[in-house]
């Protein structure tokens, strides 16, 4: 990779940050046709290297003929060594050609790869929070591990595949000045190869399309496994899981035999079919010679034009595999990149001003510049209100006086942020993962904007035990990092975004008592004077809240200072009482589960 932002591959960058274009989304064969399109003069050098490489091949053998007829057989030994140096020219010429030809078409797989991969990216990041909603996981990993591959090395048979073409008509041409009939036999292959190949490529198709759905499904399980392992373990599930997965295992194994299957048809024909060519043409040859129809030297060329008419034939039926496989893979990316974003027909303004969030399915009004806490009896019921007024739920919330769903979504993801409990981390030094979380990623926080989130999430000693601090690279996920780490980083990363409003789910939920007590007041300082709303249920938190909204059912029951709802609500007392009790119950396990040092 360049150190400008491109991927170089023989001498030709292609520019991660270029514009990839728009891409034909009308099937799988349109797709295709656009990636050759978008390099078209690439692809076009590869099918004249490709043609002129085959034609030399099939050349060979007529130099050879030339060089026994007038040279050998005569005795002319001035014209055997000038067809002798020609055939020698004419192998090194055709070596490079055929270095150019590979070098060529691999930068047609690395464009064809690389301008997938961005459209592909590209539009899962439109979609944005509408992503997960409309495709599974497993399917986007098996078009970003399988499909852009597939899809790429496709592209590779299209010059191959228009010099096989080429070369097949010269060698017919060839076999013309020798024998009409043997020219038959040799022009007659290509139609009595398609009718064989023809059903076969459509029986892979229709196979390899359900192998790539059942894979999909089977990726989305393992990713699924992975993430709920200990969950799983503590629910005692893992077997039912692993028996599910054992099960879709077999059933992706059986259908990648049916796959094996006709690709083994395809390629046993691949090579048995140009053996009888061979056969039958060298037979046929003999019987010429033999009658003294042809001479020796010309028989010699048809046994040499029969060799070299195996790479056509091969690079033909190489092609037809190649571009059913990648229209299978097209079909999928083209049905991904088919998926709509979430509409957005906002026209209006923001308020120019901090102003109240207000929810009318639940009643919930957020006072600008306050922290507010909401508690219900049902976390999720928390977590919906957080989704509405961050706006990744329909919904009717008003900002100030005006809808949100009438304002334009990237005004509101610029100003409103929701910090879920169980948002993605990706790898990357903790300095960067902290520092993407704002509406602007490549912004990177000040070292002071840095440095006053982590002590606001009271994540400082997390970067005082790691060995570079900030620079030290963080797994994806943060898979080296203790749930509670995890949880303070994703905080700290809210925090440095700075938004005007801050909306998060349970962002204490994985920590003691005394690291939430240190959030929960560090908070509240580091966001004074502008709108913070937490879903929790914590006394700890709720306690340094300047308003809590007791949700029963989804609707605000009572609204107050979590001193006075405690005298007021028996049934908020009740909920704040049991959790207590849990906190407590969960910090003494933690104190004896912890090792002895």
């Amino acid at each position: 990779m360049s150190g400008t932002g491109g991927w170089r591959t023989g001498g030709t960058s292609v520019d991660a940050y270029e514009d990839p274009g728009t891409p034909d989304l009308r099937g799988g064969w349109r797709y295709l046709w656009w990636l050759v399109g978008r390099q078209w003069r690439r692809c076009a050098a590869g099918a004249v290297l490709a043609s002129a490489w085959m034609v030399l091949l099939a050349a060979t053998p007529y130099l050879m003929a030339r060089a026994v007829d007038h040279g050998l057989e005569p005795g002319d030994l001035g014209a055997l060594a000038g067809w002798t140096g020609a055939l020698a020219a004419a192998g090194v010429v055709n070596a490079w050609l055929g270095i150019m030809r590979h070098r060529t078409m691999t930068r047609v797989r690395m464009d064809a790869n690389f301008r997938t991969v961005k459209v592909v990216v590209g539009h899962a990041t439109r979609l944005g929070a509408a992503l997960r909603r409309q495709v599974g996981t497993g399917e986007v990993v098996t078009i970003g591990v399988g499909d852009v591959q597939t899809i790429s090395q496709s592209l590779t048979a299209v010059g191959p595949g228009i010099g096989a073409v080429v070369a097949y008509a010269a060698v017919g041409g060839l076999m013309l000045s020798v024998s009409a009939r043997l020219a038959l036999v040799v022009l007659l292959g290509v139609p009595v190869l398609g009718v064989l190949l023809g059903p076969l490529m459509g029986r892979l198709q229709g196979r390899e399309a359900e192998y790539r759905e059942r894979q999909s499904v089977l990726t989305a399980r393992i990713g699924d496994l992975a993430g709920g392992l200990r969950v799983l373990n503590g629910l005692g599930g893992k077997s039912l899981v692993a028996d599910a997965f054992r099960r879709d295992s077999a059933r992706l194994r059986e259908q990648g035999y049916r796959v094996g299957a006709v690709t083994s048809w395809i390629q046993a024909i691949g090579v048995g079919l140009p053996m009888l060519f061979l056969g039958l043409v060298t037979w046929l040859g003999a019987r010429l010679a033999a009658r003294g129809e042809i001479s020796v030297g010309e028989l010699v060329s048809v046994y040499g034009y029969v060799v070299a008419l195996g790479w056509p034939v091969a690079f033909l039926i190489e092609m037809s595999h190649q571009l059913s496989r990648g229209v299978v893979a097209a079909r999928r990316v083209v049905a991904f990149l088919r998926l709509e974003p979430e509409p957005d027909e906002g026209t209006r303004e923001a308020p120019a001003e901090p102003s109240a969030l207000y929810d009318p399915a639940s009643g919930v009004r957020v006072a600008p510049g306050r922290l507010t806490v909401l508690a219900g009896a049902r976390p999720a019921d928390a977590a919906d209100v957080i989704d509405r007024l961050g706006r990744y739920a329909p919904s009717d919330v008003t900002w100030g006086d005006v809808p949100l769903t009438e304002i334009p979504l990237g005004r509101v993801r610029e100003r409103i942020l929701v910090a879920e409990a169980e948002a993605d981390l990706f790898a990357g030094t903790l300095r960067e993962v902290i520092g993407a979380g704002g509406p602007r990623p490549r912004d990177m926080p000040s070292e002071d904007r840095l440095s006053r989130a982590l002590d606001a999430a009271a994540a400082d000693d997390i970067v005082r035990g790691l060995p570079e601090g900030l620079d030290t690279v963080v797994a994806a996920q943060g898979r080296d990092l203790s749930g509670g780490q995890r949880q303070r980083v994703r905080l700290a990363r809210a925090v440095a975004a700075d938004p005007e409003v801050l909306l998060a789910v349970e962002p204490t939920s994985a920590l003691d008592a005394h690291t939430e007590a240190a959030v929960a007041e560090r908070l509240r300082a580091e966001r004074a004077g502008r709108t913070t709303v937490l879903a929790c249920t914590s006394p700890l938190v709720l306690d340094r809240a300047d308003v809590v909204h007791y949700l029963v059912d989804g609707k605000v029951a009572a609204v107050g200072s979590h001193r006075d709802l405690l005298d007021a609500e028996p049934g908020y007392r009740a909920l704040v009482a049991r959790e207590a009790e849990e906190e407590g119950r969960e910090k003494e396990d933690a104190e004896e589960e912890e090792p002895v040092r």
